[in-house]
């Protein structure tokens, strides 16, 4: 009887051991971030005295202006990762012990990312007049706190269709919104290595290194002058072109992906009870010289 008594009181402690274990690898690990922005404005620019004339809207066959209000996103964004959005996103499922160098626990474990750990919305750009060429001019964005900014584990991609209504996707772009660190930024991956995010084409939580664009990618956009000139390293997002005599193209359409990348290492817990308050995309069309 005491034997049965005792295998039972050990039984017990194991599960409570197992319990408090599985309560660390959830509490210490990846955090659920909130965002909760008010509005999403997109805006787009043209090239002052260019004859150039783009208009954006939230639907293909809506009411074009020179901004429009994209879908409010009021959830949560899970840490998710990816080097191709065509190919889909990854998040974590499960963690093993660090190595030398690396955090106490990395994620280890990988499944598909849901579309509710992401943002998704799409926005159409025209024009009428000659054929232009269409950038980034700005991300803007407001961390609801400074001194831990989610801003700089947040991720844009843009994924541009051939011109017209429900084409195919021709090209993609990932951005890195804020390139300040994280105070508390760390590794939580296997690789234990600075910019490698989960490989689209793998499912076993291979990593890859990856480089998203930055500011230093986007054009140069002169509010006064109204003015669009290049950087040296400037990233054209697609070409667009009226119909001729005054008359308005074959929208563009730009599918808008922002989320958390789950390996990035400013991707840590001080940044679960933060925001991001406000985003906003700002597109400039260069003309073609004539």
């Amino acid at each position: 009887m005491n034997t049965s008594k005792k295998l039972k009181r050990r039984f017990v402690l194991a599960v409570l051991v197992l319990a408090l274990a599985f309560l660390a690898v959830v509490t210490a690990t990846f955090a659920w971030y909130i965002y909760s922005t008010s509005t999403h404005t997109t805006n787009v620019h043209m090239a002052a005295g260019a004859g150039v004339s783009l208009q954006i809207c939230n639907k293909y066959d809506g009411t074009y202006g020179s901004a429009a209000v994209l879908d409010e996103f009021a959830g949560t964004l899970n840490p998710v990762s990816t080097n191709r959005i065509s190919g889909g996103f990854q998040k974590v499922f499960g963690f093993t012990n660090g190595s030398e160098n690396q955090t106490n626990l990395v994620a280890s474990l990988f499944g598909p990312g849901e579309t509710s750990d992401y943002y998704r919305t799409s926005l159409f750009i025209r024009t009428n007049g000659e054929t232009c060429t269409v950038y980034l001019s700005d991300i803007g964005y407001e961390d609801s706190d400074e001194n831990n900014p989610i801003s700089t584990a947040i991720r844009v991609g843009l994924s541009v269709h051939s011109p017209g209504q429900n084409k195919a996707v021709s090209n993609e772009y990932i951005f890195q919104i804020n390139e300040k660190k994280n105070p508390q930024a760390e590794y939580n991956t296997a690789t234990g290595r600075q910019g490698y995010v989960l490989d689209a084409s793998k499912k076993d939580g291979t990593t890859v290194a990856f480089a998203p664009y930055t500011s230093r990618n986007f054009c140069s956009y002169d509010k006064d002058e109204g003015v669009v000139s290049l950087k040296e390293d400037s990233v054209p997002l697609f070409t667009i072109q009226g119909s001729g005599d005054g008359a308005y193209g074959e929208a563009v359409q730009v599918d808008v992906y922002i989320w958390l990348e789950g390996c990035d290492e400013d991707c840590t817990n001080n940044l679960c009870s933060m925001t991001l308050r406000n985003l906003a995309l700002s597109f400039a069309g260069l003309a073609e010289a004539q």
